[in-house]
């Protein structure tokens, strides 16, 4: 699995200084946040993934977490989103959100491969914390499948919200039917600029219970960067996107059915560029027409 990067078409400097114009440009807009359909709990729109990035419990890692942790926050930011299974991600997320004394000020979501409370003590433990904000059912693909454990592990107030996730197109059947019957609070897909099969085949139903919906892999497991190396953002975008980042992730935003989005990253560079798609305007039906067309087109 390749990781999401940008070192191979952006310099560190450059983008730092890319960063900085962004950040000036729009200091005083405030934040895009979106409202969680279930509460009306206003969720800012950026958020951060765990999966590849914070899979290993070694001190390199530690510090990376750490700050990207700390800019998510800086910010702006508050979602967290990690799994059971993602390597030591969620140790890795628990002693840094634990050392810096910021549990208050995280959304913390996770994933369990089944509804086995034995995998939701063991996720607790390494997170830290007693409660969770969104505890999700991981890759849906029997359309069977039920939340009733997940239901009643929210009534007993471990955690505030309930979920379920895909990002894979030979289960959105079975994720279909397990939204519309379920009716979780959260639905997280894969859904990207180049990869929109979620837009007719999830979003629909999601929108229909009224669920928020969390995009995975917003920058398409890093392929839209290497299509777009050593090209520069078009100039017709220049009204809502400075960088690349804010350029695919603000196709995503401009989906009003889109809570958040939740690229992963270990680079707090990176993590201060994309906090910045939260800022500014979204571009118009015609533009992601037009942004759609042109990624069509490399």
């Amino acid at each position: 699995m390749i990781r999401i990067t940008r070192r191979d078409f952006a310099m560190a400097a450059g983008a730092a200084l890319v960063t900085r114009e962004i950040q000036a440009q729009t200091k005083e807009a405030g934040l895009i946040t979106r409202a969680i359909p279930a509460t009306g709990e206003l969720l800012p729109a950026v958020g951060l993934g765990t999966a590849y990035v914070f899979d290993r419990s070694d001190e390199r890692t530690r510090q990376a977490g750490a700050e990207v942790v700390r800019t998510l926050i800086e910010g702006g930011g508050r979602l967290i989103d990690t799994a059971s299974t993602y390597g030591d991600a969620e140790d890795v997320l628990g002693t840094t959100i634990n050392a810096q004394g910021v549990r208050e000020k995280i959304f913390i979501a996770t994933k369990l491969e089944a509804p086995d409370p034995a995998e939701l003590k063991r996720s607790l433990a390494r997170l830290k914390t007693a409660k969770l904000d969104l505890l999700q059912l991981h890759n849906v693909s029997n359309a069977r499948q039920s939340l009733a454990q997940f239901k009643a592990w929210k009534e007993q107030g471990i955690c505030r919200y309930i979920g379920v996730t895909s990002t894979f197109h030979r289960d959105f059947a079975a994720m279909g039917a397990v939204i519309a019957r379920e009716r979780p609070d959260f639905v997280q897909v894969d859904y990207s600029i180049d990869d929109r099969e979620a837009q007719q085949r999830i979003l629909p139903v999601a929108a229909e219970v009224k669920a928020a919906v969390l995009t995975a892999q917003p920058f398409g497991r890093g392929r839209l960067f290497r299509i777009v190396r050593g090209k520069p953002v078009p100039q017709w975008a220049s009204g809502f996107a400075a960088t690349w980042a804010q350029f695919f992730l603000k196709y995503l935003l401009a989906d009003e059915r889109v809570t958040a989005v939740i690229p992963g990253t270990s680079n707090p560079a990176h993590m201060t560029e994309n906090l910045c798609a939260m800022h500014g305007v979204l571009p118009d039906p015609d533009q992601r027409r037009q942004m759609e067309t042109f990624v069509q087109s490399l």
